[in-house]
């Protein structure tokens, strides 16, 4: 079989043994001035290619322009072809784009399309002028004249713009064309690499999986050890204990995993393709995780997430529980939308969700069953008095019996602060505080932290809604037992 060595063609040696030189010339000069030739030429010839591009460039976008110019010089307009050939240069001049090719300076007129079209403008225009003005055409005549001679100067120099992108486009091409004929070093490129890339390492599991293992079992062994005084051993186990129960939220997503549980319900192909570009989603423990910011979702009143996040932890479940490739064959019959796969995992989904609301409730009842709360009680019916503001105070207030001598400025002022501390609070508390009813202002206050209780009861008797027979509230723990009612408060 014959060798082709036509690729070698394109090779431009600057060392060439068959060069002439002169006597008097060394060879190495001569190679050294043949090589800075080449090198020369060719720096020509690619800032040509780069100089024949921008004007090409910079034409294409005139030339429209121009032609549309021209299209309406020869049409049939409103008004005259002067009136409409002077209100072009005087728009241009006055405002004038700064849109410009790349690398001129906008703030530059000239270095704008619309400076070249205002100079080609003006260039036809005076033109125009010079050539009616030496045909000597009458008076009369002058206006239809000079129209004319704008049409065919514009027509002339949208024929010689088109020329002069032609000739350059097909110069560029011949300069390219001569470009390519040699190898260059601009031409090397690595075809092939036989560099061994590594593997990426495997994500690590995350922590909890550690505490959801089930222990191993030890033998037992049977040793006698001597107890010192002042040993830390003892402590040194308790500490750690501590940190070994502080450890114990597992609602901590990594950034992926965050990212992986707000991917919204039956999106199958979307989790799919976040999976293949996130691997350290499929992990030991991701899905323990996943339950566990399930859990705290749905204790933060957040049901919605909460769903999303045990779909997510139940996809990786299945994914681990089909096998080596679970997940491709369960994503599989998911996305070709396989009823009874759908069926049976969305019913999973609902009763694992379901099983995780119910525990939640009853963690909810567990948590209120020690939690301080603030409860009003009075020994008489009269003692607490409800003083409900039903709005702003009115433009005209007009003072009562046995208070003429208050200043009717500073009792708007309490009014209106009244009302303002009124509007501040929650609507659930302002709603029962318009029954006037203790009952359910106790129902209310019974939700709140203490001391949330606490600061909403002081700014109420501050604002006079709900005056106590004395200031502050006192803690009545411990109590209730001796004495069924309190005066002002009590805490369980």
């Amino acid at each position: 079989m014959p060798l082709n060595y036509s690729k070698f063609d394109k090779l431009e040696l600057s060392d060439d043994s068959d060069i002439e030189g002169h006597p008097n010339v060394d060879k190495r000069s001569l190679i050294r001035w043949k090589q800075r030739d080449i090198h020369e030429k060719r720096e020509v010839r690619k800032a040509k290619i780069d100089h024949l591009r921008a004007q090409i460039a910079c034409n294409n976008v005139l030339y429209p322009r121009i032609q549309a110019i021209e299209a309406a010089l020869k049409s049939d307009l409103d008004k005259s072809r002067t009136v409409y050939f002077n209100s072009l240069v005087e728009q241009l001049e006055k405002n004038p784009s700064k849109d410009c090719p790349p690398g001129n300076d906008p703030n530059k007129l000239e270095h704008t399309y619309d400076g070249m079209l205002l100079s080609l403008l003006r260039q036809v225009g005076d033109s125009a002028k010079v050539g009616v003005k030496e045909a000597g055409v009458a008076g009369d005549q002058r206006e239809e004249k000079l129209g004319d001679a704008l049409a065919d100067g514009m027509a002339m120099h949208v024929a010689k713009l088109k020329e002069t992108i032609d000739d350059d486009t097909k110069t560029m091409e011949d300069e390219i064309k001569e470009q390519k004929k040699n190898i260059t070093s601009e031409d090397l490129h690595e075809g092939f690499s036989n560099k061994y890339v590594p593997p990426k390492p495997l994500p690590a599991p995350l922590p909890i999986v550690a505490k959801l293992d089930p222990p191993k079992k030890t033998e037992k062994k049977t040793t006698t050890e001597f107890e010192v005084i002042n040993n830390p051993k003892g402590k040194q186990n308790e500490e750690t204990d501590e940190e070994d129960e502080g450890n114990d939220d597992i609602s901590n997503l990594t950034p992926s995993l965050d990212a992986f549980s707000r991917i919204p319900l039956r999106a199958f192909e979307q989790s799919f393709r976040f999976i293949q570009q996130h691997r350290d989603v499929v992990v030991p423990g991701a899905s323990d995780s996943l339950l566990g910011a399930a859990f705290k979702a749905q204790y933060d009143d957040k049901p919605k997430y909460a769903k999303q996040c045990v779909h997510q932890s139940l996809l990786l479940q299945y994914g681990d529980k089909l096998g080596v490739d679970g997940l491709g064959i369960f994503f599989k019959k998911m996305i070709a939308g396989d009823k009874r796969a759908m069926m049976v995992f969305m019913d999973d989904v609902e009763k694992t969700y379901a099983h995780l609301a119910e525990r939640v409730k009853l963690s909810r009842k567990e948590a209120q069953k020690g939690r301080e709360t603030i409860m009003l009680a009075s020994e008489n019916e009269g003692d607490i008095s409800f003083n409900v503001p039903t709005g702003p105070p009115p433009a005209e207030l007009v003072l009562g019996e046995g208070m003429e001598d208050m200043d009717i400025e500073e009792v708007r002022k309490a009014l209106q602060f009244r009302w303002d501390i009124f509007q501040g609070l929650p609507d659930g508390l302002r709603k029962a505080l318009e029954t006037e009813q203790l009952a359910e202002v106790n129902k209310i206050l019974g939700d709140m932290e203490v001391e949330e209780a606490e600061d909403i009861l002081q700014r109420l008797d501050m604002a006079g809604i709900i005056p106590f027979s004395e200031s502050g509230v006192r803690d009545e723990t411990g109590r209730a037992a001796d004495s069924p009612t309190q005066d002002t408060s009590e805490v369980d």
